[in-house]
């Protein structure tokens, strides 16, 4: 029967669609289900036939992922695909669907966790990181044997596996994300051409589901108690993203509610020509957005999120792996300018391969900048790959998280040092403008800096002391408050003296309505999705020409 949730909407637009339901919780226990003792042979077949597909899916993976990325890589999935493979698991589950006369799902559940367990308690730091494999494994076990519950004589049910949908590029049709919450690593392995619409459990207004979800211009709802229990997957889906209203299986009736529907097409591109008087450059995760912001015709990066090249390969990459990235991108934009942020690791963008210790609160903790100074050999091998890319074209250097201008001085200096033997490209160097203590410091910065992007993002959740991913506090995440357009005033204005040019590249950029606010503190560079470019365009346009009429107005009326 049809089924009505709500929660807070985060995203514009109503969209149809199965949902892809994403297991993200690693350590919840799944309902065990009592059994009848002539019910064990096909429980037993459930699980085999389940460990059978995620073995193969694992496989296939593995093969894109070394062909992708690399054998260092690929071999993450064939360690996962041992695992599921190991004869102790069968062996093992088998005894507890006997013994207990419960499910596949839980017997499988109980003997991987046991394993979990065990590997966390053993005294070596890489040992234990191997943990994670195991948590992968139990994920996409339980999320296919969720699907297989006909007779083991039946035909093979297709394998929805819990990754991310990039990583099956065989499917077309589109479908809504459905998960507990999104992080930084989930969102970058989305195949943009199939999402048509997120759901999430946890998070608000800026969380990372909402603002992918805007990035893509797709509706989209968080803030959902329970949601991974009210939706399976491939169920129909309704997203209301104006009002917050989800229908889960929705009847015919509900559907003739909503006549648009059939005609809203979530992931057309709209290409409008770039505009002299105002920028608009791309934001790119990696060379994967690159088709993308050609399709745009942006009119260069604004910012390249480096840190995501790193995580989704969940390793650190050598001076040469990421020279051969940078210069294919700066080669690609065929003389506009690239601007390639440093890594931004920590936080909310925590990176097992780096081994660092937990942190009570880490996004007031050790990332950013921060960390790069922790972490000197992270800037030299990365400085190296940027100046080498340099000489293909235009590269400006983004600094992430900068509190003032001694510590965006030191960064710079450790980066003059390490590429003091390279030939290099022209090169500027700037901040990014995401604390408060930055933008109370902005003269003295701008003073040391070639340029600099306000990241609004974090500017607005630190101004305001609120969690942006926190859908109980989501009220107070205010990108209209005067006190941050007082400070935003404040920065161009010390910009335009000083004749230094500045960029926005947070989520306010890319927010059509605030386009005439931005122009008229003085903006004329943002940096957005490539999906969204063309209607950020629309609104400069519309804003600049509405500007120049303003403009010959008051003209007039001084001759007169």
């Amino acid at each position: 029967m049809e089924k009505r949730l709500s929660g807070i909407a985060i995203s514009d637009g109503v969209v149809l669609a199965r949902a892809e339901v994403l297991q993200s919780s690693s350590v919840g226990e799944v309902v065990a289900r009592d059994i009848a003792t002539e019910d064990i042979e096909r429980e037993l077949g459930r699980l085999k036939r389940a460990i059978a597909l995620v073995a193969d899916d694992l496989r296939n993976l593995s093969e894109r992922v070394a062909e992708r990325v690399g054998s260092a890589a690929a071999a993450i999935f064939e360690a996962q695909r041992a695992i599921a493979l190991d004869p102790a698991l069968v062996t093992e589950a088998e005894r507890i669907i006997r013994d207990q006369l419960v499910n596949a799902e839980a017997a499988a559940w109980q003997v991987l966790r046991e394993y979990e367990l065990r590997m966390l308690e053993i005294d070596n730091a890489a040992l234990r990181e191997r943990a994670a494999d195991l948590i992968e494994v139990r994920r996409r076990l339980l999320t296919v044997l969720g699907q297989i519950s006909i007779p083991t004589d039946s035909p093979q049910p297709s394998i929805a596996s819990d990754r991310p949908p990039k990583q099956r590029r065989g499917d077309s049709h589109p479908i809504i994300i459905v998960a507990e919450e999104l992080f930084p690593g989930d969102t970058v392995s989305f195949d943009t051409n199939q999402v048509v619409g997120i759901l999430t459990e946890h998070g608000g207004p800026a969380s990372h589901a909402a603002i992918l979800a805007r990035a893509l211009g797709i509706p989209a709802v968080t803030g959902i108690p329970g949601l991974l229990d009210e939706v399976r997957p491939g169920e129909p889906v309704l997203i209301n993203g104006r009002t917050g209203e989800v229908i889960v299986r929705p009847q015919r009736e509900t559907l003739s509610l909503y006549p648009g529907l059939s005609r809203f097409d979530p992931l057309r591109i709209q290409v409008v020509e770039p505009i002299r008087e105002f920028s608009v450059y791309a934001n790119i995760n990696s060379i994967e957005d690159m088709p993308l912001t050609h399709l745009a015709k942006a009119d260069g990066i604004g910012l390249y999120r480096t840190e995501f090249e790193f995580i989704i390969r969940d390793r650190l990459l050598n001076e040469d792996e990421q020279y051969d990235l940078y210069v294919r991108i700066v080669e690609a934009m065929n003389g506009k300018p690239v601007c390639i942020r440093i890594l931004d690791l920590g936080g909310d963008k925590a990176a097992r391969f780096l081994h660092l210790p937990p942190e009570e609160n880490p996004v007031l903790g050790y990332r950013g900048a921060r960390l790069l100074l922790g972490h000197p050999h992270l800037l030299e091998t990365q400085a190296r790959a940027i100046a080498r890319a340099s000489m293909a074209g235009p590269v400006q250097v983004l600094y992430p998280m900068i509190i003032d201008a001694q510590q965006f001085y030191t960064l710079r200096e450790l980066f003059r040092q390490a590429t003091q033997d390279i030939n290099a490209g022209p090169l500027a160097h700037g901040p990014m403008f995401e604390v408060p203590s930055a933008c109370l410091a902005a003269r003295e910065l701008l003073s040391l800096a070639d340029f600099a992007s306000i990241g609004t993002n974090d500017l607005i959740q630190y101004t305001f002391a609120v969690d942006r991913n926190n859908e109980l506090v989501a009220r107070d995440y205010n990108p209209q408050h005067p006190i941050l357009w007082t400070m935003l005033a404040q920065l161009y204005q010390t910009a335009n003296e000083m004749n230094k040019p500045v960029s926005i590249c947070g989520e306010l950029a890319s927010n059509r309505q605030m386009i005439p606010r931005l122009i008229e503190l003085g903006a004329r560079a943002v940096s957005v999705s490539p999906r969204l470019i063309g209607q950020v365009r629309l609104a400069a346009r519309s804003a600049l020409a509405i500007a120049a009429k303003d403009v010959l107005k008051n003209q007039s009326r001084i001759v007169s």
